[in-house]
């Protein structure tokens, strides 16, 4: 990676941390928003420990990290140590900026709709640069490591946690809005982390199957799988061709579908990971 390059990924990666700490700061911390992460677990603290929040979130997120590389391994590497160690730097420089620090609105469940797409904003920064903040994160991989766990399911379980121990120091309102609010923050996140990779399974069975199969090969060039299969109505052989492609080769697939055989019968799935070995091409 060239020094441009790089300037560009942490400039970027910098940027995304402030606009998750700036949600954490002003719309999480005034009301008490619990939702499911170390800031909020810190919230939790700063009431029962002489400790201010961004004190105890740097604290938590540097032992999660000490656990990270001795459960995991070097996997994470500067962009992780980065994030984690920056978001409380930069809710200590907003406590310093703004040090009596009250919520925008007024309203918690206002604030924690506009946590949700800030800090989603934030994280989505940090997932196309390939980091991430940190804290749940870690957590989350290490027990799909351990528990084979899926790791939005572990960081889902672990965040419902924090937002249920918010009982024992707030009202039970803030108890509500914090348990609603880490389960939207999971849709929300699945939406900007998980959409833009979504892939279609297309199977096809039509009468045109060798200029699909050719079109697909030679101008999209993606790969397809060939089944054969017998019709039930008719009890005659069919083959079906089955094609994964992204939301681009998708469109493109299906408008040549409707003009190259506009009777084939199509069925799509949403695919969320494909795992494979790329062909070498040789001449």
């Amino acid at each position: 990676m060239n020094v441009k390059i790089a300037v560009k990924e942490f400039t970027l990666i910098t940027i995304g941390t402030a606009i998750i700490a700036a949600a954490v700061f002003f719309f999480a911390q005034p009301l008490h928003l619990t939702l499911g992460s170390v800031s909020g677990l810190a919230i939790i603290l700063e009431n029962l420990l002489p400790l201010r929040m961004s004190t105890i979130a740097l604290i938590l997120n540097a032992g999660l990290l000490l656990f990270g590389f001795l459960l995991i391994g070097r996997e994470f590497g500067a962009k992780t140590i980065y994030t984690s160690l920056l978001l409380p730097v930069l809710l200590g420089l907003f406590e310093r900026l703004f040090p009596n620090n009250l919520s925008l609105t007024g309203d918690a469940f206002i604030d924690m709709v506009c946590y949700l797409f800030v800090v989603s904003l934030g994280q989505s920064i940090l997932f196309a640069r390939n980091a991430s903040s940190g804290g749940l994160d870690i957590v989350g991989k290490i027990m799909n490591k351990f528990l084979r766990m899926d790791i939005g399911k572990s960081i889902s379980l672990v965040g419902m946690c924090i937002a249920l121990s918010s009982a024992f120091v707030f009202d039970k309102k803030i108890v509500v809005i914090s348990v609603l609010g880490t389960y939207l923050n999971g849709m929300v996140l699945d939406h900007f982390i998980f959409g833009s990779n979504i892939k279609r399974r297309v199977c096809i069975i039509s009468a045109h199957q060798d200029k699909i199969v050719d079109y697909v090969l030679n101008t999209l060039h993606s790969g397809a799988t060939l089944y054969e299969a017998k019709g039930a109505y008719t009890n005659s052989p069919i083959s079906e061709v089955i094609v994964i492609v992204n939301k681009q080769e998708y469109r493109l697939l299906m408008d040549f579908i409707a003009k190259t055989d506009p009777k084939a019968f199509v069925t799509i799935y949403n695919v969320n990971e494909v795992v494979y070995q790329p062909k070498v091409l040789t001449k």
